[in-house]
């Protein structure tokens, strides 16, 4: 049985979080964020380069390497490399974080997207919207590793650690289980009630999924049973979700509302909607720092949408990052 939809609204603010800065940034598109803990850095995703923020003097690098409508960027652990996907080139591209110099890239598939490294294999796996594939990555010799047919709109993956990766294909409302390892699909997870899955995160030591959808409704899935096991209300235009183990909390930034829906992780058999906090419209990706839990929201002024788009293009000069602080650590 679903859990009851409570109101995304209930609490107009969390009491625990604040913004407290806003870092202005280039003008243009953005997509996903990540942050280097070991780096000090904050990297974002943007239409022409990826930006880098130095997270102990707020110091910006507007495009510390050029892009072509990235929209994954991912730290390489123990190494300067990040790893951006660039959706117009179709290439997953290597990156020196600290000089922005292109180390290597890698055909990888029609319109590469979300991107996600594998611990149990070493691969970086790519989502290739364009041709419903997963693309697998070897970031240490900078090459393709092989490729997994999935079909349908690829969105936001994950993966358990363990060999298995989870990704949403929005265009079918379901999650894809893939063995990475074996390289095949191994059953889809359906989320009725659900339209447009795009972001996703795995929580509770891996027991639970939280998709966010473009319905205005968030899914919890039992990934033992492979079914729903609940659901609650957010904002609109979501597109991440976002994860801090160490408070027990995760929260999906929901672009279209200005929200930023907080939710309570702490009991896997009861995870629940904690609270709303106010941010900006056009907020619907970030990332956190697990270092202190500083959450960071790109977000612009949008205008009002061309006929047929899905939202406006950002106001020139209004492009920032928001950072929301938890009041205790």
């Amino acid at each position: 049985m679903l859990a009851p939809i409570c109101s995304w609204a209930q609490p107009a603010m969390h009491a625990d979080y604040r913004i407290v800065d806003r870092i202005p940034g280039a003008d243009g598109g953005w997509d996903f964020a990540s942050v280097d803990p070991a780096a000090g850095r904050l990297y974002v995703a943007r239409s022409n380069g990826i930006m880098a923020v130095d997270l102990s003097d707020r110091k910006v690098t507007a495009a510390l390497a050029p892009a072509h409508r990235a929209h994954a960027v991912l730290p390489m652990p123990g190494t300067r490399e990040i790893v951006e996907t660039d959706g117009e080139t179709g290439l997953t591209r290597f990156i020196d974080g600290a000089t922005g110099a292109v180390t290597a890239e890698v055909a990888t598939g029609a319109k590469p997207d979300a991107a996600f490294l594998d611990p149990a294999t070493g691969l970086v796996a790519v989502m290739n919207a364009g041709d419903g594939t997963i693309a697998l990555v070897d970031p240490v010799r900078h090459a393709l590793a092989g490729k997994i047919q999935v079909g349908g709109g690829l969105e936001f993956g994950v993966a358990d650690g363990k060999g298995l990766g989870y990704v949403n294909i929005e265009d079918r409302n379901a999650i894809a289980v893939v063995d990475l390892k074996a390289r095949r699909v191994l059953k889809s997870i359906a989320l009725p009630g659900c339209e447009g899955p795009t972001g996703l995160a795995l929580v509770a030591n891996g027991t639970r999924l939280i998709s966010a959808c473009a319905n205005k409704v968030a899914m919890i899935v039992d990934v033992a049973a492979a079914k729903v096991a609940g659901s609650f209300a957010i904002g609109s235009d979501p597109d991440a979700v976002l994860v801090d183990p160490a408070r027990g909390l995760a929260f999906i930034p929901c672009g279209g509302t200005g929200t930023l829906e907080v939710v309570d992780i702490g009991d896997a058999r009861h995870i629940r909607h904690a609270g709303t906090i106010q941010t900006q419209v056009g907020a619907k990706t970030g990332a956190i720092d697990p270092r202190n839990g500083r959450i960071y929201l790109p977000a612009a002024t949008l205008a009002a949408p061309e006929a047929g788009a899905k939202r406006g293009k950002p106001v020139p000069g209004s492009f920032v990052v928001l950072v929301l602080a938890p009041v205790r650590s």
